[in-house]
Formats: structure tokens, sequence, C-alpha cells
């Protein structure tokens, strides 16, 4: 992993947790394979632990590693570093892709509620106003009793969301090509084809994965069936939207949108984006931050734990399921 990643992620007591369960070395940290100083931990090593910025494990890297076992990542996907070798050595891979999903769909929920709210209108009005802006009748629209609310993809974070949604008045659409209406319904929602879904719901949030089939999943045609005021949350991957038909209706005011993640990222410095008082920019901060990191050591950790122990883990990455998975 890079340093940056490593001092973020693994602070001292992540550190004393993980030298309880394995015998490593606290001031190695290689980010880079073939590097002299490496050479002789890489070829003792049964676990490599990773995380944001490492390399990826091709042939050469692997190697080097000739008694590997185990890639432990202490972030979400491993589609960056985990080539086609590592699944032909059959090289075991975990990801803390679980514990990242945890603080996505806090923030989505976040969004979801404060958007049916109009709070950033609302804030907007007030600060103009610098007095009463007659709320009663300036949102008469606006809350969140009997609101719909449309996920777009039941992948960890958009499970996680409905799960936190559920408590709440709202109905929840569900749309995954992948599941059928009982299964939405066993997670608390209706299951809907994505054209409805857009066309019924007061805040669509996207949770779909990246892939070549997901590519402007939401295209000028599709955000054209978003009602008018409705409000599109994207904390899964930029690159799902179509940015210049987003923009499109984001200047013309008929949307909302709740941005965590762009295409590109970050958006030109002219984007009008920028200055939209419909628009929330954040940047790609939904995932894990400051003392949510510590989840995601712990999590590699306690996966190595269960390695050592000979014990199943408790979230490995398969191979088969990179298709249609982050």
């Amino acid at each position: 992993m890079s340093a940056r990643t490593r001092d973020a992620v693994f602070d001292a007591g992540a550190l004393e947790r993980l030298a309880r369960v394995a015998r490593f070395e606290p001031g190695l940290l290689v980010e880079d394979f073939a590097a002299p100083g490496a050479r002789e931990a890489l070829a003792a090593a049964e676990v490599l632990l990773t995380g944001w910025g490492c390399p990826p494990l091709d042939e050469a890297a692997l190697a080097r590693m000739p008694r590997l076992r185990l890639v432990a990542h202490a972030a979400g996907t491993v589609k960056q570093h985990v080539t086609d070798a590592v699944w032909r050595r059959g090289v075991l891979v975990s990801t803390a892709a679980a514990a990242n999903a945890l603080p996505v769909a806090e923030y989505t929920v976040a969004a979801v509620l404060l958007s049916n709210k109009r709070v950033l209108d609302t804030a907007g009005a007030f600060r103009r106003a610098r007095g009463d802006i007659g709320a009663f009748e300036a949102l008469a629209g606006a809350g969140n009793y009997r609101r719909t609310v449309g996920v777009v993809g039941a992948s960890r974070v958009g499970r996680r969301v409905l799960e936190l949604l559920r408590p709440y008045d709202l109905r929840l659409l569900l749309h995954d090509p992948y599941l059928d209406p009982a299964a939405a319904a066993g997670l608390g929602a209706e299951w809907a084809g994505l054209d409805h879904l857009c066309r019924a719901s007061d805040v669509v949030s996207i949770h779909a994965p990246e892939l070549p089939a997901t590519r402007h999943l939401f295209d000028a045609a599709r955000l054209a069936l978003l009602r008018d005021g409705a409000t599109l949350v994207n904390t899964a991957r930029g690159s799902l939207v179509d940015t210049a038909a987003l923009t499109a209706e984001l200047v013309a005011g008929r949307l909302h949108a709740v941005l965590d993640v762009t295409d590109p990222e970050p958006l030109p410095a002219d984007s009008p984006l920028w200055d939209l008082p419909n628009v929330l920019l954040t940047p790609h901060v939904a995932g894990s931050l400051g003392t949510e990191l510590t989840r995601l050591a712990d999590t590699a950790t306690a996966e190595i734990e269960r390695f050592a122990r000979g014990l199943p883990l408790a979230h490995p990455v398969r191979a088969e399921d990179l298709d249609r998975s982050a």
C-alpha cells in the first residue's frame, strides 16, 4: 500500500492488534514489489496486507512471493491489484469492502433525508433572506413522509441503505437485474424496472458497480424520466452517469443532485456544477474517513486471524463474482 494509506488506516492501536495475530515488521512498507529492500520479506510472506496504492500482483510480483497464500485487502475493490495470476496461483483474497460500505450507506441515508427536506434550497433561501422565508408555503412539497426512494443496485452499500431506511415512512423501490421481486421484498423493498423506478422516485440513489454494461446507465434519456424536482444521489462511480446530460438537467434547474463521485473526478474548474444551488458536490468522501478507517484495518486483521486459525474467511473475494461487482 502507499505510505499515505498506511499512516491513515493503521494507527498505533491497529498495529498492536495486527501484531497479536501475525509476525510482521512495522517499519516495512512495500510500494514496489521489485524494490531490493523488500526482497527478503516478500520471499517469506504468507500473507500480503494491502490497501489503496497497492501495485498490480502480476506474475513477476508473485514470483517474488513463493509462499503467498492470502491477500487481505484493507479497503474495497481489489480489481486494481488482484490480477488473473493471483487466481491461477490459488491465493485466497479477502476484502474490507463490507466495512467500507457502512459509512457510504450512512452518507447516502443522510443525503436522502436532507434532500427530501430540501435542505439545500432552504439554506440558500434563508441565507439570502436573513430572516423568515415563509417555510410552510415555500416548502409545501418537502418532507420525508410517504416519499419514494429508488435504490439502484443491491450491492453491499445498497442493501445497507435499504436496511437503514426501513424505519422511516418511505416507499422503497429497488432495481437490480440479479434479483427478483421476492428477493427484493426480503430486503424490505419493491422490485422495479429501472425506468419505472426513475419515474416513480423522489430520490434515486445509485449503488451499482462500475462495469462496461453500467457506463452511462443514467444517460440523457433515463435522466429525462426523473420527475421534476427529483434528486439524484451518486456515491458509486461517476461513470455510471452521463455528466454532460446531468449537467444540462441541473443547469435547467429541473433536478437536484448530491454527487460524491463524478466523471471526471474532480470536475473541471469551469464546470457549472461547482456553483449551482441545486447541487451538493463532495470530494469522494462518502467512504471511510477519519475514525472509520480503523474499521478497515480491524476487518483485515480479523481476516488474517481467521486464516491463521484455519477458519473460512468472513469476506472472501471470488474471481467469478468480479464481473458483476465493484
